[in-house]
Order: structure tokens, then sequence, then C-alpha cells
């Protein structure tokens, strides 16, 4: 096909697929955060045992990056995208079934199962369909809507909940996955050379060369990169603080500041708020800064600023008494520690090259451990020490946030985004249009 003046815009189709999926599944991943009051009484849950049910989904998530993420790289992220999303609506509908902690502990388990590759699929799409220029600006549009729809739940779960069981709503939400699925599978294709509305013009943007389905994947290069390991431990640090603000929050407002649940739902919305404005604006000043001065110190160059301060914010949330302060100064500290998220992902795909699916799979992997860590941590503190040690109940797992803050600066000082897994050091091509 010869080239036309004007290019096809299948790439920014494909982007508003991926916005749209993100959202839903932080819909699907949030609900439970915002129905747990309901959910905690009518099945007679204590506590730790709520901290152990939101632990089972980011466990099993975690657990299955990795071979999710070598799924996708062997057969695409067509086929392995719409199973995941199927599987993980179907579970969230399920979740309005549960009888008892067992039951809803064994969902959610089977939720996360549902959910690990979703990220890992769509980066080795990015890697596929976007111009290496402007990888991080797509990460962090996708992970801006996946934080801003988590936000708008909180208060959608309240309302749904004045006027049905919450046993009602899950089933709505896992309906709005399966509709997505359909659509991808039947518009998406796993290389754009093969898909019918991109020309020639809009390929020569994207940059890429048509990809061979099957690649191998260099284990051992991948156990001695010192940048990956690297980048995991970041990831691990900054998802172990993520996961208190998309669970803990609501309750640590209401019950270590006396907030109402209507008013915690608001103010648990603003660490979310400020997650997402600061990865969509970090995933764009990754890019620049990456033009400007190359890969190594591009990549880095957010979170060496930002993750010191982010801890410094949450030591100063635990000590101040107003409610009102706490709440800005975590909102303020996830949303600083939230400024590398997108240049983590983005550091994927600049070491991973091919392997981009397995690669970043091995980075949420260890991340979610952390986020699977945080919610055991906050429901253990409180269930034994609320009654006879307030402060300590909330505030100990609150400051551990900011020691994985601190591990997080420590691990971006040993990456460098220009050394590639699998040979010498490479030059993206940032500079494209």
């Amino acid at each position: 096909m010869p080239p036309s003046p004007r290019p096809t815009n299948a790439r920014r189709v494909l982007l508003g697929f991926v916005l749209t999926l993100t959202a839903i599944a932080y819909l699907d991943r949030v609900c439970i955060s915002a129905a747990k009051p309901a959910i905690k009484l009518a099945l007679d849950l204590t506590d730790s045992q709520m901290g152990y049910v939101f632990s089972a989904f980011t466990f099993a998530y975690a657990l299955f990056e990795i071979p999710s993420g070598w799924l996708a790289d062997r057969f695409g992220p067509r086929l392995m995208i719409t199973r995941i999303v199927i599987l993980w609506s179907l579970m969230t509908a399920m979740t309005g079934m549960a009888s008892g902690f067992v039951s809803l502990f064994i969902i959610r388990l089977l939720f996360g199962l549902g959910e690990a590759g979703m990220f890992p699929g769509l980066a080795l799409a990015f890697s596929r369909w976007i111009p290496a220029k402007s990888h991080g600006a797509v990460f962090g549009l996708s992970i801006t809507a996946a934080l801003l729809a988590g936000a708008l739940t909180q208060k959608v779960v309240i309302q749904m909940l004045e006027i049905m069981s919450w046993r009602s709503t899950f089933p709505i939400f896992g309906a709005i996955g399966i509709v997505w699925s359909v659509a991808w599978y039947r518009w998406f294709r796993n290389d754009p050379h093969d898909h019918p509305g991109v020309d020639a013009t809009e390929l020569a943007l994207i940059g890429t060369l048509p990809h061979p389905t099957k690649t191998p994947v260099p284990w051992r290069a991948m156990l001695k990169s010192r940048h990956l390991i690297a980048v995991c431990f970041v990831y691990f640090g900054i998802i172990y603080g993520w996961y208190f603000y998309l669970t803990w929050m609501p309750d640590y407002l209401r019950r270590a500041h006396g907030f109402s649940a209507d008013r915690a739902a608001t103010y648990a919305a603003l660490p979310l708020i400020s997650m997402a404005l600061s990865v969509f604006s970090g995933g764009y000043l990754s890019d620049t800064l990456c033009r400007r001065w190359g890969i190594a110190r591009g990549r880095r160059a957010c979170g060496l600023v930002s993750l010191p301060l982010a801890a410094l914010a949450v030591g100063a949330a635990t000590w101040v008494d107003h409610g009102v302060a706490a709440a800005l100064l975590l909102a303020l500290a996830a949303g600083l520690a939230s400024l590398s998220v997108a240049s983590a992902w983005a550091v994927t795909l600049d070491i991973g090259g091919k392997n981009a699916g397995v690669v970043s799979g091995s980075m949420n992997m260890l991340g979610n451990l952390g986020g699977a860590l945080s919610p055991v941590v906050v429901g253990h503190c409180v269930q034994h020490w609320e009654n006879t040690h307030p402060w300590a109940a909330w505030h100990i797992p609150i400051l551990t946030t900011a020691a994985c803050y601190l591990l997080s600066f420590v691990c971006w000082m040993l990456i460098d985004a220009d050394q590639s897994i699998e040979g010498p050091p490479k030059a993206a091509d940032l500079s494209g249009t």
C-alpha cells in the first residue's frame, strides 16, 4: 500500500481501548474496598480476614504475572487480554455470591489469577504499536485512567449501596468487562502490520518491524540483569504503599479520625486522584527528560527527586492530629511516589525489547507482592492494637510505607535503562513524530 499524505490513526484507537480497559480494571478492583463495611457485616468477618481477602487478589495477581507475561509474548496480547478480561469479569460478578470468608477468599484468588498479565499484555501491545518516544506517556495515560476510575468508584459504590444490596453491585460491574472483551477481540491485531486499518504512513510513524510469533525468553540474562532486579524492587516499594490507599484508606479515616462513611469516601479518593495526576505528568516528563538527557538519566530522574519527599510526607501524616491534614498529606505522598510509575513501566520496554511481556510481568509480580503484603500488615496491626494502642495500630503500618518509598529511591540509583537485557546498550528512537 503506498503511503498516504495523512496517516491512519489506529494507534489512537488502541489507546482508547486501553484507557477504557484500565478504567474497568480499577473499577472492579476498588469496588470491594468501598463495599467493605457492608461485606464485613454481612459475612461476619474480622479485620485480619478482610486483610487476607484484599491480599488474596493481589497475591494471585502477582504470582501469575510472569506466566501470563510469557503467554502474551507467546500467543500475543489479542487472545491473552481477551481471556484475562473475561475471567476477571466473571469473578467480579461472583463476588456477590460469596457466603463467608473461605468462598470470598477463593473468589478473590481467582479474580487475581484472572487479571494477572493485563499490564504485561498491554506493555507488549505498546512495544509493537506505539513509537518509542511515547512509551512513558502512554503508560502514564493508561494508569491515570485506572486511578481516576478507582477514585470515582468510591463514591459510586456508596451511592449504589443506598439503593441496592452489595451483592447486586458486583454483577453490574462484571458485565462491563464482558462487553469490552468482545469489542477488543474483534478490532485488535497483535501486530499493526496485520491490521487493515493501519496504512504504510502510520507504520512508519510507529517505527516497529513485524514481530515473530515465537521468541525465546532470556531467563539467564534476566536473572543476571541488575537493572531488571532494581526496577522490580522500585515497583515493590511503590505498590506496597499504593495498596494501602486502595484498600484501607477509607477505614483509616473513619476509625482513626472519625470521618463519616460519605466523607471518608470523598477524602479516600484524593490519593487516587493525586496518583492519577502524577502518573500522567510523570509519563510525559520521563519522555521529555529522555529526549534531553538520554534514557539512562531521563528515566530515573523523577524517582530520585520524588520518592524521598513522599517518605517525608508519609511521616508527617502520622504526626498530625487533624484528620483532613493527614488525608491531604497522604494524598501528597501518594502523588509524589507515583511520579516515577510510568518511568518504571517504560524501563521494562527499554531493557526488555521483544520480551516486553515477561520482563514487565517480572516487575509487576514483585510490585504486587508488595501490594499483597500491605493490606495484611495493616489488618493485623489494627486487629491487635486498635483497642490498646490506637496510634500504633494505624500509624506503624503507614510508616512502613515510608520505608518502602526509601527502598525504591535507592533502587532507582541502580538502573540504567539504556542497558538492554540482551546485548549492548541501545539507542531507542526517542525523536520521531
